[in-house]
């Protein structure tokens, strides 16, 4: 009996790795509720349960989860301080923290075997058939333009916030515009034209931070990601390898890339947190005194 080739719950499953296009696909019968989103529920809920049972009872001598969550925030925390100042570190930390913890566990999760790999796709694809799968069930949230883009969004709102809060609208906009060193007497004067056009280009490079922040970490999530596909499926296109000694090698091959994208999934997270705290710092420092 012939099976049929297509059908919408076809569940099938293929290698272990797979990349996807910059638009992540919807799951079926779900509308706009994307495989992305999905993965960033998963991660969050995720965290804050480990969160939850780290730091339910908390105790004098702390546990493996207390100790270790303590020792986490104890170090995001003189990491954000160090970069931000003291006074503005207590504001700025929460939003820095979030925005680490998550894109660090939503970069490995995207690691995870299966992920990108198992979902709806052609009944007789079979097991592990790379073209199998046309809409993944799960997929890396940051490897999604939407979820970067929304990320830096939700950076440059609370940025404003922080800004304006620590030095008010006017303060804000002499800090774009005026005359920076120091300057006194006529050479502040003579040179407020050429400070007023610098902070122009700045108003300007404001604007596309979002845009730098939410590409960068796509770029490299998502080359990271084809990566991987392209050296699991090295043994079948150049060496030939069918069935089972395919199967192997397009599991040992990305072996070694594996850990490099352990490496540049924890770097990814710590350059746009690190982004994230400088143009902080640049947009609260007082230059009169550095900082309060």
């Amino acid at each position: 009996m012939e099976i049929p080739t297509s059908t919408l719950f076809d569940f099938a499953f293929s290698p272990v790795l797979a990349a996807g296009g910059i638009n992540a696909p919807e799951i079926p019968h779900l509308g706009w509720f994307t495989n992305s989103i999905l993965v960033a529920i998963i991660v969050t809920v995720g965290v804050l349960l480990f969160t939850r049972m780290a730091t339910k009872k908390m105790e004098l001598i702390p546990g493996g989860k207390q100790n270790f969550v303590e020792f986490l925030i104890e170090f995001l925390y003189g990491q954000v301080e160090g970069i931000v100042g003291k006074h503005v570190a207590p504001k700025a930390f929460p939003l820095l923290a979030t925005i680490f913890i998550f894109i660090l566990s939503a970069n490995w999760f995207g690691l995870l075997p299966g992920v990108g790999t198992v979902g709806w796709g052609e009944g007789n694809g079979g097991f592990l058939s790379l073209d199998s799968v046309h809409a993944p069930l799960l997929r890396p949230a940051t490897a999604d333009l939407n979820m970067t883009l929304a990320l830096a969004v939700v950076f440059m709102v609370v940025w404003v916030y922080l800004s304006v809060s620590e030095l008010g609208v006017w303060g804000s906009l002499v800090h774009i515009f005026g005359p920076k060193g120091g300057l006194q007497g006529m050479m502040k004067y003579a040179l407020m034209p050429i400070f007023f056009f610098v902070g122009i280009i700045e108003v300007i490079s404001i604007f596309f931070r979002p845009a730098s922040l939410a590409l960068r970490l796509l770029g490299n999530i998502f080359a990271g990601e084809t990566l991987l596909v392209v050296m699991g499926g090295l043994g079948e296109q150049v060496l030939g390898a069918k069935g089972i000694l395919g199967f192997l090698t397009s599991v040992a091959l990305p072996i070694p890339f594996y850990f490099m994208e352990i490496l540049v999934g924890a770097l990814q997270a710590t350059v746009f947190t690190l982004l994230c705290g400088v143009y902080i710092k640049l947009s609260t420092s007082h230059e009169e005194e550095g900082e309060h």
